[in-house]
């Protein structure tokens, strides 16, 4: 298993992104460096090792293969993108070859809304809504229906919102740390080499 929060950042940070990233979706890689401090603390916090995990809107997998590195019990990644699972399934060549003992990984093209397994816990970096309004809120209202812990990304400056969303659901919502994502130029629109986006990790449970 990995030692530390550094070596699991720097082996997510081999996995390979999106080629043709949809704006629509708002496919943007997570940092390594982001993805391993968001899932070193659900380590930290017993909500990996030996837990069933759910990566809803997994992507190429940084989560999902993050969470079998640090001794996950199963892990489910859920993607809307055919072709990103496609990656994701590439990337699966890249962890097996650390030689890392890691459990079962399945990745399967499905809708967030249409996901129904229940797990342990989930973890996940939803769209920020910058594209389509409340498009975080469809993650979260199913994040909250399949499991009792949760570890998410949000756009810094929607505490607000977040913590009462998630009240209304009966889950107590944690801010974690503040960090800043630079989005490289991968959409038509970005005009920027670096488009900084202020983020907020969070963490939500729940006793129901």
């Amino acid at each position: 298993m990995i030692p530390s929060k550094k070596d699991l950042a720097i082996i997510l940070s081999t996995i390979e992104g999106f080629e043709e990233p949809v704006a629509e979706w708002e496919q943007y890689m997570t940092p390594s460096e982001i993805a391993a401090e968001l899932l070193w603390i659900a380590y930290m916090d017993g909500n990996i090792k030996g837990k069933n995990v759910i990566d809803l809107g997994c992507g190429t997998g940084i989560f999902s293969f993050g969470a079998a590195l640090l001794g996950a019990k199963s892990v489910v990644g859920y993607d809307i993108d055919g072709k990103a699972i496609e990656i994701a399934e590439r990337n699966r060549k890249i962890i097996e070859g650390t030689k890392i003992p890691i459990c079962e990984i399945r990745f399967i093209q499905k809708d967030v809304k249409d996901v129904n397994q229940k797990c342990d816990t989930v973890i996940m970096n939803p769209p920020f809504g910058i594209q389509k309004q409340g498009a975080d809120r469809v993650f979260l209202e199913k994040a909250f229906e399949i499991a009792k812990n949760v570890y998410s990304i949000h756009k810094f400056g929607t505490e607000k919102f977040i913590e009462k969303f998630a009240g209304e659901h009966g889950f107590r919502a944690i801010q974690l740390t503040k960090r800043t994502i630079n989005l490289k130029p991968t959409m038509g629109f970005h005009e920027e080499f670096k488009h900084p986006i202020k983020v907020m990790l969070w963490k939500f449970t729940t006793s129901k």
